[in-house]
This record gives structure tokens, sequence and C-alpha cells, in this order.
């Protein structure tokens, strides 16, 4: 058939978590994203919320099905020859619709065509098809090199690093953040320090998370710990006791991917306005907190739409950034926090 040779490589990404400003979760989800010709082969899929099958989270056994399945080693899981190539990140189940593909051999080449969105066992291509991507046609050497890595570990998304250790002295504060961050998926430890920790469990830690209480002193004797340890660590210094922007801020510093894999790349807050820049068609939430004089917290949602890829300015509602406020940013895969002002006083968590 005729399609053009592309390139293929896979690519670490994640579906970020979070506590959302309505109280629901949502649960972070690691995995490996198929990269086609130098560019995540999600975001061409404009703002779709989904996940590969090559997940971190699922068992071994089934995290090699399914690279044995893309392989073509085995039977194809639905009708027509196609093939789950993204699906639902909270539960994964057909009815909340996947993208599929089918996926043949041609020579010694891989050929992915007739990009759908299915919900049930058969794709109908003139309702719901992609027409605007693939078919894509990949060198069987590169292919299979880069799926075999997955089968020899080489390149398998790592679960081990996504726990956090919690530094701070309001307790509360703490254990509510170590439970929401349980709850998306996110193992979470609580300390006072890291004296006397042995290296073997540092190196389980992505990121440290420091509470506002917590001086200097305390944090680079941490620093020294995780050094002398040879963990490569994300630190966070907690911007305020509110547990939803405490876990954006943890969300993006386990975000370890380079710019460009990336669909939110840019936040920062002027003038009363939001400067945002996306790679790509995506749905982009803006959320305000806020901590009056009382240290009571407020919540605002202030943006939610698809933005185009480049660069946007959005007017911010004066009354929801006065004061000590923060705004996260929030894509599907990214997650960004930038603070607006700071208030006179410190209260540390």
């Amino acid at each position: 058939m005729s399609a053009a040779y592309v390139s293929f490589g896979l690519a670490p990404a994640m579906r970020a978590g979070g506590v959302l400003a309505d109280g629901g979760y949502q649960v972070h989800r690691d995995f490996v994203d198929f990269v086609v010709d130098g560019r995540p082969l999600l975001f061409q899929l404009s703002d779709l919320d989904a996940v590969s099958p090559l997940a971190s989270d699922v068992p071994p056994a089934i995290f090699t099905a399914q690279v044995r399945s893309l392989l073509l080693e085995t039977e194809a899981p639905l009708p027509q020859g196609r093939y789950v190539i993204y699906g639902c990140p909270e539960c994964e189940d057909l009815a909340c619709g996947a993208v599929t593909a089918v996926i043949e051999s041609e020579g010694d080449d891989y050929i992915w065509r007739d990009f759908a969105w299915q919900t049930d066992e058969n794709a109908d291509l003139e309702l719901n098809g992609y027409h605007g991507i693939g078919p894509f046609r990949f060198h069987g050497t590169e292919y299979r090199a880069a799926l075999g890595a997955l089968l020899d570990g080489a390149d398998a998304p790592a679960a081990s690093r996504r726990r956090v250790l919690l530094i701070g002295a309001r307790v509360a504060v703490l254990a509510k953040l170590a439970a929401a961050l349980r709850t998306i998926g996110i193992g979470a430890d609580i300390a006072h320090d890291a004296t006397g920790v042995p290296a073997e469990e540092l190196r389980a830690y992505g990121a440290v998370a420091f509470g506002r209480a917590i001086g200097e002193t305390e944090t680079a004797a941490v620093r020294r710990a995780f050094e002398r340890a040879g963990v490569d660590v994300a630190f966070v210094d907690g911007l305020a006791p509110i547990v939803p922007l405490l876990v954006a801020q943890i969300e993006h510093a386990l975000d370890r991917r380079p710019p460009d894999q990336r669909r939110l790349t840019r936040l920062t807050v002027t003038d009363g306005a939001a400067d945002i820049e996306v790679t790509s068609p995506c749905r982009v939430r803006l959320t305000a907190y806020r901590l009056d004089r009382l240290y009571r917290t407020h919540t605002r949602e202030l943006f939610d739409d698809v933005l185009e890829p480049g660069r946007h300015r959005i007017p911010l509602d004066a009354k929801a950034v006065k004061g000590e406020s923060f705004v996260v940013a929030r894509t599907s895969g990214s997650v960004l926090v930038e603070a607006t002002a700071r208030g006179p006083a410190r209260h540390g968590h």
C-alpha cells in the first residue's frame, strides 16, 4: 500500500494526576508513548486524554503481551486486524473510547493505518476515522529494536521512582497531602529529615517536597543525604499549605521529559494575565488558589478551553489572584504552577 516512511521511536510520557477544583481526582499514569517522525503521536490527536497500552502500572506479563502484540507476534485483539494505540487512563475499558489502528507487516516493514476512535469491537472509519493521520510505514529494523528494548527491560517505564518524600512541620497538612497523592497513584512518605536513611531507600524517591517552615539548614542536610546516595531527585519548595496546589507542584517535579515532549511548556502571570505556551492543540484549565488573611483557601476556575499551538495571553479575574495567590495550568499530560503574589507572613506546613 502507499505509505511514506517515517521514523519510529518510544519516549517516556505521563498523564498528570491531580486534585481537581470540583473535589474530584485525576489518576497519575506513567507510560511509553510512540514517537512518529520525531514527535509524540498523542500530540497529533488534538485534545485527547489517553495513555498507550505500554503503561508502567500494568503487570509485567500484560506489559510483555502488549509489546508482542505490537510486534505482530500474536493475533490482533480486535476484528479487522485492529490494535489499541491509546485508551482511557482511568479504566482502559474500550467502552470509554480508544484510538485504534490496523497494524500489518509488508515485507520487512510495519504499517499503521486507518486510525479511528472506537467504543465497541467494530470501527466505523467513515464516522469516526482520523482521516488526517497516517498511514505510517516504519522500517522493520528500527521498529523491532525500539519495542524489543522494552522486552529486554532497557527502556521499560519504571514506577519505582513514582514516590515522594514529604518533609514539613504541619503534620495535618502532610497527612492530607500524602493521602491525596496516594489516591492518584503516587506513593508518599512523611519524615522530619533524611538522617540515617539507607541509600537504597532514598533511591526509591523521585521527588522531595519541603514545607514552608523547613529552614535552609534542614533543607541543605536533606539535599546532601540524597547527593551522598547518588540519587538524582527533584526538590520541591512548597508554595502554600493548599493540598491541590502542592499536588500540582509535585506532579510538575516528577515530569522529567524534555520540553519538546510536553504539551504545556510555559506559564507566567503578570499584569493580571496569564501567558501560556502549548506545543499542540489541547485543553488548558487555569485554576487560582488564594489564602486570605485568616489563611483560609479560596479556589476559582479561571479558564477552560482548547488552545491552538503557540503563545496565548489570557486575562485573569483580579479578585481571584489578589493577595497571596497561585495559578495552576493543567493539560492532560502536563501541569505548571506560578505564584502571583506573596503575603507578608509565612506559616509553615
